[in-house]
């Protein structure tokens, strides 16, 4: 195959023999020993695997390599290490969100990019407001946490801290996040990771023409054709 590129952790990697049916979490343990992301399941379903692909969470287990050639790819290892912790991981360990460890990377992963979604309004499917939903409730995070299964059930642990950090980061970003109701173009400056059209009902109910049959995301958080497409979280 021809030569390919892997920006991982901010640092390049290239391939010249790589062979194209590798996926990118097999290139991570076993070409380059980044080891954060566990292979668990295998078949996308327990999210032990979830790296973040330009600020959005995919399994990696289930996108090929190749498909990745020139975009941001941060596993755990890129979001903090033992000696400099980043402010999530440490909410885990403060509130004990672990304990075989097996499952953490990917559920910080996970929990770096729902942060970002609800900076940015996303809706999730127990959301009632379109408009204006509360990330902060506990049934939207545990809903948005979902794709990320811990067999030592940890679960009330990992809300906790996630909710400690998305506090302190709505609080200092409030006057940024009301910005973000009123201005989709403010949104995009935010982040540039990809963000949802809006549905029928946030427009109030206006007659709009639809580009594909997937396309009305008003009850979901992600976009469950492209997601699969590239191994992406649905």
């Amino acid at each position: 195959m021809s030569n390919l590129t892997l920006t991982i952790n901010q640092q390049d990697y290239e391939f010249d023999t790589l062979d194209p049916r590798t996926t990118l979490l097999d290139v991570c343990r076993h070409h380059l020993h980044i080891t954060g992301p566990k292979k668990g399941c295998d078949h996308g379903q327990c999210g032990a695997c979830t790296m973040l692909i330009n600020g959005r969470r995919i399994n990696s287990c289930l996108t090929l390599a190749v498909m990745h050639d020139g975009d941001e790819i941060t596993t755990i290892e890129g979001i903090g290490l033992p000696e400099s912790l980043s402010e999530l991981q440490q909410a885990f360990k403060d509130h004990d969100a672990f304990q075989c460890g097996y499952c953490t990377p990917g559920q910080i992963c996970s929990a770096m990019a729902l942060i970002e979604e609800i900076k940015q309004q996303w809706p999730s499917h127990v959301t009632t407001d379109l408009q204006n939903p509360n990330g902060l409730l506990v049934q939207e995070i545990a809903e948005r946490m979902s794709g990320n299964i811990c067999r030592c059930s940890a679960y009330p642990n990992i809300i906790k801290a996630i909710s400690q950090v998305l506090e302190n980061q709505l609080s200092d970003s409030s006057s940024v996040i009301n910005d973000t109701r009123n201005n989709e173009a403010a949104a995009l400056t935010i982040s540039g990771i990809w963000s949802p059209p809006p549905s029928e009902t946030q427009i109030g109910n206006q007659s709009i023409v639809k580009p594909t049959a997937h396309a009305d995301v008003a009850n979901a958080a992600y976009v469950p054709d492209a997601a699969n497409a590239k191994g992406e979280r649905s």
